[in-house]
């Protein structure tokens, strides 16, 4: 019977997997559907339509994706309320969240909070969803934990992705793009039988284009004047076996190369210290300060002499299997196996000036990879009152990171500047300001009186001793190795015809293992090492208030001595029972009705990095596993005739040991906050109107989302609570109080054998910080973006001419803001007690000297598309 439905389903190759795998149904077809009804999402891992399924789904047809340019999930974030997808240093380092929750990517041993899903295999980091997903049939965005069928690492909610299958019907297309910064792109696909019972497919693409930056190189040795360009191509191939009527096997294998250059940043505050890093430069070091230090105009105008290259390597094969068999009255095994490999290696300019301050090299030093194995057996069936699933998960999995940092030439005497700096405002101008004190802190044997007097003349007397020298100063190596296993099961039971219950449990295992060996290359530990030796004398010269920091700067992480050949290894174990009840009752055919509870869970793991307190090396990396407890009621309404979705949720959610990753201007470091709790309001609107090919679609995101309140001794690590210390009782970044999407699609006949049509769709946002650290200097105000499309085209879609523009206003947003490297401090204590809302935290406006840095929202981009299909 599966094999006979599917050679009678071939139109498409959407309907082939539509019918083979559950995927589709008219949501997958290529003009879109025409009423509510034709909405078919698998947000239960079985077909249902939207409106019977007690979840928050945003479901996206494939006409609707291409209207709106979507091509990798950053691009879902227009049609998604509630939902942003940012990339910092590298595009590996991308990172979705989803009603204000998610993970910052930047370190491989963080999973994410939202789990990405392409054709039903699990993809554990958000920065391999990140490129050209191919030939989508459609996308479902499932809001809030889907511990249960969708795996552990899922506790803010699932990016569900379904691709074209192979059909049994020949068909090609081709497509080709041109655009501004010199964009163009060719892709195309071939499907079609190779006997009668395998089908194939094959897609490839190729696309390039020039950055969104202008960079200033100072005196290099980069010479590459843009940034943030694209350059990658991807390959996927398909089979679809039919072996019998009740079995059909799809197998999928894809390739993705990516070399680029990406992610220089631009300064949006240039503090105080702005003159130390002009003069180390070749030229203007960084943008010059706005008056009084404040807030900078938008501008592309980045500074790096160093290559920030990137080379990002995704590929992997799976396959699914679903077999018909007779075994409790009838049910379908389904079998899901995938491989995947992936790593990037990268070039980083850390201090984002033209000065040469440090940098990482793309040698091959400084990378990460991600091997994954995974196996899923599902056993569902159905009958008049239950439909049951039960199943089990296993997932193999490597982890590398591979660290390597270099001084350069001005490391020092920036350094020195500041810490002079700061000893001249706290001594009355009676220490100058100079590029050469370090040498008075690490002379062997240093005295108070000498230090006094060297400090005095600024490093011309009583000197002497070891600074830091360009160069490599560290190699690192981290491995984690994780297994995992879960049993699971999904069940709704019709209670009535009108009232279902819905019971979910998962039983999840984990293990994880790091090994790390962290090493100092060079000499430049001796400065530390000196200065600590000197440590009662410094005391005695500048006084214990200001000695901390003096050390904490010649001891960060990669100049300290105490991480020379130092060789980790740390084993944990965790289970977690996660799970949901669903109650929805149908009033009639037009409403239903629902609530719901569910737990998600998000897996325990390692900092793969350098951390320390003061100037001790942690002596663990671990943190914890995170918890999310979920509670919703919503109502699903179909109205007038099945032409208008109309559906809105209330939801309370409780995240417990919320894993934190913030850069301080000098590190990454993991935290678990205590809590988080978002509350609020989803409501999504859909009209098919009664004029031929002409629909409308909306959504809207009442967040209120905060951290709850919290002291330093309620902290994994209690010496982090000082920069994080704005955080208790206040939002979380990326969460604006209100998000909203609308989109307008016409499509149809004009007659003379032409199709025309056109596409708006535009999000908007209230304000909202970008930074994990909430310093006030990282506020996102509240903005808009609008894509649009105008298609001219064949009656039978033969060949179709698309001009396009995406952020159609040249909206100036930033993705994140973040502390620059060595460039001034945004907490400097003690506790500020002055009324405001600084009170309680280690943050005082007055004493920020820091320099902030940012990575820029995509400006406007314009062009054309032609394609031709058969």
């Amino acid at each position: 019977m599966r094999r006979a439905n599917l050679l009678r389903c071939t139109v498409s190759a959407a309907v082939v997997g539509a019918v083979a795998f559950g995927f589709a149904g008219a949501a997958a077809a290529q003009d879109g559907p025409t009423t509510v009804d034709d909405i078919i999402v698998t947000a239960q891992k079985r077909e249902q339509s939207l409106q019977d399924v007690p979840i928050v789904v945003t479901s996206l047809s494939q006409e609707v994706l291409q209207d709106a340019g979507v091509k990798d999930i950053k691009d879902l974030t227009i049609l998604t309320p509630g939902m942003t997808v940012t990339s910092t240093t590298t595009e590996a380092s991308t990172t979705a969240r989803i009603r204000g929750v998610g993970t910052v990517g930047d370190n491989p041993g963080l999973e994410s909070s939202v789990g990405v899903v392409v054709d039903g295999v699990y993809r554990s980091r958000n920065g391999v969803g990140f490129g050209d997903l191919g030939e989508m049939a459609r996308i479902e965005v499932l809001k809030g934990p889907q511990g249960t069928l969708f795996g552990k690492n899922t506790s803010a909610g699932v990016i569900n992705i379904i691709t074209e299958a192979p059909s049994f019907t020949p068909s090609w297309n081709l497509e080709a793009t041109a655009g501004n910064y010199d964009a163009w792109g060719l892709s195309g696909s071939v499907t079609g039988p190779i006997t009668d019972e395998i089908a194939m497919r094959l897609y490839a693409a190729r696309r390039e284009r020039n950055g969104f930056y202008d960079v200033d190189v100072g005196a290099g040795p980069r010479t590459l004047t843009d940034d943030a360009n694209q350059e990658f191509y991807t390959l996927r191939g398909q089979l679809l076996f039919l072996p019998n009527d009740a079995a059909s096997i799809r197998v999928i294998a894809d390739y993705t190369r990516r070399t680029e250059y990406c992610c220089a940043a631009v300064q949006v505050r240039t503090g105080p210290t702005y003159p130390f890093i002009d003069g180390a430069a070749t030229g203007t070091g960084q943008r010059p300060p706005a008056p009084g230090n404040g807030a900078l105009p938008f501008s592309r105008q980045a500074f790096s002499n160093r290559d920030t290259g990137q080379e990002i390597i995704d590929r992997g094969i799976s396959a699914e299997a679903n077999i018909d068999v007779d075994w409790f009255g009838g049910s379908t095994l389904t079998s899901v196996t995938s491989f995947r490999d992936w790593s990037t290696t990268n070039g980083m300019d850390l201090d984002f000036t033209s000065a040469d301050i440090a940098y990482r090299n793309q040698d091959g030093e400084f990378r990460s990879s991600l091997d994954s194995l995974t196996q899923e057996f599902r056993l569902a069936g159905a009958n008049d009152r239950l439909d049951w699933l039960v199943g089990v998960f296993a997932n193999r999995e490597n982890v590398t990171r591979r660290d390597s940092f270099y001084f350069g030439a001005a490391y020092a005497p920036v350094l020195s500047y500041q810490l002079s700096a700061s000893l001249n405002a706290a001594t009355a101008g009676a220490i100058p300001i100079s590029p050469s004190i370090i040498p008075c802190f690490t002379r062997t044997a240093q005295t108070t009186l000498g230090l006094q007097q060297c400090l005095g003349t600024g490093g011309a007397i009583m000197g002497g001793g070891p600074s830091f020298a360009a160069g490599q100063s560290l190699r690192d190596n981290y491995a984690q190795a994780s297994e995992s296993v879960a049993l699971f099961t999904n069940n709704t039971f019709h209670l009535t015809d009108a009232f279902d219950i819905t019971v979910g449990l998962r039983y999840t295992y984990d293990s994880k293992r790091l090994d790390s060996l962290q090493t100092n290359v060079g000499t430049n530990g001796l400065t530390c090492a000196a200065g600590l030796a000197n440590q009662g004398a410094i005391v005695g010269a500048v006084g214990a208030t200001n000695a901390p920091a003096i050390l904490g700067r010649l001891c960060l992480p990669w100049s300290n001595p105490f991480y020379a050949n130092r060789a980790r290894s740390e084993e944990v174990n965790d289970s977690e029972v996660s799970g949901t009840v669903k109650a929805s009752y149908r009033l009639n055919d037009s409403i239903m009705v629902y609530a719901s509870y569910a737990r998600g869970y998000k897996s325990f793991g390692f900092n793969m990095d350098r951390v320390q307190s003061g100037v001790t090396p942690n002596a663990s990396l671990y943190f914890p596993s995170e918890i999310a407890d979920s509670y919703e009621a919503g109502i699903k309404t179909t109205l007038f005739d099945r032409t208008v979705l109309l559906n809105a949720t209330y939801f309370d959610q409780t995240f417990s040991d919320f894993q934190l990753n913030t850069f301080l201007g000098t590190a990454f470091v993991v935290e678990s906050i205590p809590e988080l709790t978002a509350r609020g309001v989803d409501a999504d609107f859909m009209w098919f109107t009664p004029i031929e090919g002409l629909s409308f679609a909306g959504g809207v995101t009442y967040t209120d989302a905060k951290y709850g309140k919290f002291t330093a001794a309620d902290l994994f690590n209690p010496a982090n609570f000082n920069q994080l210390s704005l955080l208790p009782g206040n939002r979380s970044s990326f969460a604006p109080e209100w998000s909203g999407t609308a989109s307008i699609n016409f499509d149809r006949e004009i007659g003379g054998g032409l199709r025309a049509g056109f596409a708006l769709s535009a999000k908007y946002m209230t304000e909202y910080n970008t930074g994990s650290d909430l310093l006030p200097f990282k506020m996102q105000d509240a903005f808009t973006t609008v894509n649009g499309r105008i298609s001219i085209g064949a009656a039978d879609d033969r060949w179709t001419l698309d001009l396009w523009g995406q952020n159609l206003t040249d909206e100036d947003y930033v993705q994140v803001a973040f502390n620059g490297f060595l460039q001034g401090s945004a907490f400097n204590g003690p506790l500020n007690t002055a009324p405001g809302p600084y009170q309680g935290s280690y943050y005082n406006p007055s004493l920020d000297s820091q320099t902030y840095a940012a990575f820029l929202g995509q400006p406007r981009t314009y062009g054309f598309t032609l394609r031709f299909k058969h």
